[in-house]
């Protein structure tokens, strides 16, 4: 064992213990799976990582994903935190302006805002997504105590966590939502619930809606106006399969809801997504899809404790 350097980070808030959670050991290399997995059940984060040399030339650095349970191919939250924690470190990218992560999923490009350098965006992994089978939707459906009539869409969405996406009817079914945990421990399922802030007119479709006045300001306002826009997304991750009831702020699953909710139309091609409310957080996420199609998932850190660890 030898002292490491360590960080612990708060992602997608800018304000300290309101966001996710994440251990981040910064000279990682040299340790064992089983030494990383026994330190990431030791911190009982939704997710540890650790940083190691890259083996492809063009990343800037490699990270590895642990959840108490497991080891990650990709994650949001771990993403931006660890990208954060590698910068104020001195890390230096290869190229200014973005960073390029290796990871299990391949290489992850993460840009930094010139305007707001304290705010990150990684481009989100490729989607690939399925609807779900009949009996899987209404076992998850009686786990989470919801009728057939508040789902409105479904779908399996997988960019490295698998998440089985759910748009319910509105964000207070979402709020209200009162999982029987250990019945989607059975299930070995990763949910992931949204609904959209949409104004009441029973003229509106049932599964696009009409987006309220705030919501619509949101979407056509520059960046600097959107930042005190209301939310028009909420989400809830909840992850008893992988060792954590309720992730705090999920930044894979908002990007899949993304590329999944704006290429069906239900969403603008920017917006923000509200998370954490249910458990005493308030993550913002920043969902944005360019103009070549590309989402990013955006969200600034914090760092709270900054250290070593022996390990």
């Amino acid at each position: 064992m030898r002292s490491r350097r360590f960080k612990q980070v708060d992602v997608f808030t800018d304000t300290a213990y309101l966001g996710n959670a994440l251990a981040v050991v910064l000279d990682g290399d040299g340790l064992s799976d089983e030494a990383m997995q026994r330190f990431a059940r030791w911190t009982n984060l939704s997710e540890t990582t650790f940083l190691v040399p890259p083996t492809d030339a063009a990343a800037d650095y490699r990270v590895r994903i642990f959840t108490p349970g497991g080891e990650l191919p990709f994650a949001g939250h771990p993403t931006l935190g660890s990208c954060h924690a590698w910068l104020e470190a001195g890390g230096q990218p290869h190229t200014a302006g973005h960073v390029v992560q290796q990871c299990a999923v391949g290489l992850v490009t993460i840009q930094r805002d010139a305007k707001q350098p304290e705010r990150l965006a990684f481009a989100a992994p490729p989607l690939r997504r399925s609807p779900p089978e009949p009996a899987l939707l209404n076992a998850v459906a009686e786990a989470l105590g919801l009728h057939t009539a508040q789902i409105l869409a479904a779908q399996l969405l997988d960019n490295g966590p698998v998440f089985l996406g759910l748009l319910l009817d509105s964000p207070e079914t979402v709020l209200q939502l009162t999982p029987d945990h250990a019945a989607l421990v059975q299930l070995n399922i990763k949910v992931g619930v949204a609904g959209i802030y949409a104004d009441d007119s029973a003229n509106a479709p049932p599964l696009i809606g009409r987006i309220n006045r705030e919501a619509a300001a949101f979407a056509q306002a520059t960046p600097a106006q959107a930042e005190d826009a209301t939310p028009l997304l909420e989400v809830r991750g909840f992850c008893a399969a992988t060792g954590i009831n309720e992730d705090p702020v999920t930044g894979s699953l908002n990007a899949s809801l993304a590329q999944w909710l704006i290429g069906e139309g239900c969403l603008p091609e920017r917006y923000l997504a509200s998370q954490g409310v249910c458990i005493g957080r308030a993550g913002q996420v920043y969902l944005q899809r360019d103009a070549a199609g590309q989402v990013w998932v955006g969200g600034q850190s914090v760092s709270c404790i900054d250290g070593s660890v022996t390990l």
